[in-house]
């Protein structure tokens, strides 16, 4: 029965309709005579009216098809289609009593205008009656999906009612918070407490939740909507009137927040003055220009005026991005922006680019720099950021690089994790290369070493909002734990101004203020998106924060400095270091043992290694291999 109601056109449809209200005409005419009449006086005034019946059937076939009548869908048979029906009768009514005087039939008006009444009372129960009978045959013949609706209020009985003529969807019941509801009958339907959702889910065989609940944080519905997932159901969320009537973007109200908001100190952004004339004029590559480092000081130089900037980066895609970017900020300029793929480990082709342009200036941004990541992949980690550098500074210094900058972390002092680590492996290389061979040669080779950036890749804020999409938790490894933060303008507007003081070997640092605490820094990004923390002290908040652990090899606080002196320079938040490094037999015994256990894919002779050369690092009791779980970061 269901293929043969699918398979009719909507002609075919249009034309039951046609034949249904045909139909209806007889049986209307019959019971307003009998109304009006005595019963046999109706049946003969019946028989008399016979000849006049075929011209009615004409005008009201005609009359459905002008008024659209037999053209409205079932479902959509509301107000209008009604009001449409009842000037039909009331055309009809008036055919008839046209008709009847033509034929000099002797019929009293209270029979025409009560067969109007009356087929227009007949007109609409029959598709009332052909809509039940469509939805059983749909019901009967297709798998429905059994629906609970998450919030009894406005928009959830405007959802019912909706869904009440749907063929394929069943409304089952009400779940609400409100305990006024629970226990009431709303629109037929019964209203639950959510408590009782998984034995409603069981016994109702739900296979779908519809949450109605517009008025409540995106948060809260977003935990809702998890904790409905993992019963196995499938959870769609209603926009709310204002969404749908324009007033409020139907997108979600967590719009990224400028990071620079959570420094808690005033950036240092001053014009860039002085230090220009390293870079003006000057050939410069960029390793990892792609990245949110590599990519700022891409910018930044360019307003230096160059004569050239090369972008040296693996990543298609973030090369493609930055090149489209800096092309147009160069338009107009003599500036020549080359994009080239490649890796900082491929000596020849290295060596290729620095001869090719001519390179006079370095600023070496390149590193894996995700700390579970690198802790997870630990050969690729050393690979690209301790052999990769040793492989760049080298070259660079053969091919007479005036200026190298290699650009490190906080997390080289005393690692205590492989990232960090391979980082402090990249400036003892640096700094070997630095005294050995680039002193000799006048060139300066220098190290500038700083915290967390604010809304880099992988950083923390960017994944605590993105967390709070989802309704959270936030993620803090521990209460205490905090790190030293910058934004990414301010950070590489000092490693350039540091840049251009650099004589060759020195460890710039950083002021970077305060450490700040995670946690405090979680709570602002969930203030700054208009929620509120829940904790003890408000068990009714929109977002928890969630403490989850410190890491293996996770420091507490990080360090700038190995020998805890800063020595001040020509610029108040830029210092430079003094500290021991390794002797040139040190360094390549250090880079030998590492490339062989690179060659062997040894994870424990590569950490061991490290752990020789690397102050500050202890090889784990239990070393991360492929088959553990990687934790999100707090960077």
């Amino acid at each position: 029965m269901l293929d043969l109601l699918k398979s009719l056109t909507r002609t075919q449809k249009r034309n039951i309709l046609i034949a249904i209200d045909a139909a209806l005409i007889p049986f209307a005419l019959l019971f307003a005579f009998s109304l009006n009449l005595s019963t046999g006086t109706a049946w003969s005034s019946f028989q008399a009216y016979l000849p006049i019946l075929p011209y009615m059937l004409i005008v009201a076939a005609a009359l459905s098809l002008w008024l659209g009548i037999s053209s409205t869908i079932l479902n959509d048979y509301d107000t209008g289609s009604i009001g449409r029906t009842g000037v039909f009768s009331i055309l009809l009514a008036m055919t008839s009593t046209l008709l009847s005087t033509a034929a000099n039939m002797a019929l009293p008006l209270s029979s025409h205008v009560t067969f109007g009444i009356t087929f227009f009372v007949f007109s609409i129960m029959s598709r009332a009656v052909l809509l039940q009978v469509v939805l059983a045959i749909y019901r009967n013949g297709t798998d429905r999906c059994r629906v609970l609706i998450y919030g009894a209020g406005t928009t959830g009985m405007q959802l019912v009612s909706a869904l009440r003529n749907h063929e394929q969807i069943e409304t089952v019941a009400f779940v609400d918070d409100s305990q006024a509801l629970q226990g009431l009958n709303v629109l037929r339907l019964p209203v639950y407490s959510p408590v009782r959702i998984a034995e409603i889910v069981a016994e109702k065989k739900i296979d779908r939740v519809l949450l109605a609940i517009p008025s409540q944080s995106h948060p809260k519905q977003m935990q809702i909507a998890r904790r409905l997932q993992k019963m196995g159901l499938e959870v769609q969320t209603l926009p709310s009137f204002s969404q749908l009537i324009g007033e409020e973007a139907l997108v979600d109200k967590l719009t990224p927040v400028n990071p620079r908001k959570f420094l808690g100190r005033d950036e240092v952004m001053t014009a860039q003055e002085g230090g220009g004339e390293a870079y003006a004029g000057r050939r410069v590559l960029i390793s990892g220009a792609g990245g949110s480092i590599g990519s700022e000081l891409s910018r930044q130089v360019l307003e230096y005026n160059p004569q050239k900037i090369v972008l040296y980066e693996l990543s298609e895609l973030a090369l493609y991005q930055i090149h489209q970017e800096l092309t147009l900020l160069a338009e107009g300029s003599d500036i020549e922006i080359i994009p080239l793929l490649g890796s900082v480990t491929d000596a020849r082709q290295v060596r290729r680019v620095l001869s090719d342009h001519q390179i006079e200036v370095v600023l070496h941004a390149a590193a894996y720099k995700h700390v579970p990541l690198v802790e997870f992949n630990p050969l690729a980690g050393l690979a690209n950021n301790a052999l990769g550098t040793q492989t760049l500074v080298t070259e660079a210094a053969e091919a007479g690089v005036g200026h190298f900058m290699l650009i490190s972390s906080d997390k080289a002092v005393r690692p205590t994790n492989m990232m960090g680590a391979s980082k402090r492996l990249a400036e003892l290389v640096v700094q070997d290369v630095a005294r050995r061979v680039a002193a000799p040669k006048g060139l300066k080779f220098s190290i500038v070493r700083f915290g967390n950036v604010l809304g880099s890749s992988g950083s923390v804020v960017p994944l605590f909002q993105e967390q709070l999409r989802r309704g959270g938790p936030l993620t803090v490894t521990h209460r205490d734990v905090s790190r030293y933060f910058m934004t990414v303008q301010e950070a590489v507007h000092l490693v350039l101004r540091a840049g251009s003081m650099a004589n060759g070997g020195e460890v710039f640092v950083l002021d970077m203020g305060k450490p700040m605490k995670i946690e405090q820094l979680a709570r602002q990004v969930i203030e700054s998106a208009g929620f509120t923390v829940r904790d003890a002290q408000s068990p009714d908040g929109d977002i928890e924060i969630e403490f989850t652990g410190l890491r293996p090899g996770e420091k507490m606080t990080e360090e700038l400095t190995l020998s805890g002196t800063q020595v001040g320079t020509g610029h108040k938040k830029i210092f430079f270091t003094i500290e021991d490094c390794l002797s040139e037999i040190e360094v390549a015994s250090a880079m030998r043992s590492l490339r062989q256990a690179l060659a062997a894919s040894d994870e424990d002779a590569a950490r061991t290694t490290v752990q020789r050369w690397v102050e500050g690092y202890n090889m784990p009791k239990e070393t991360v291999h492929a088959d553990r779980e990687i934790v999100s970061p707090v960077s």
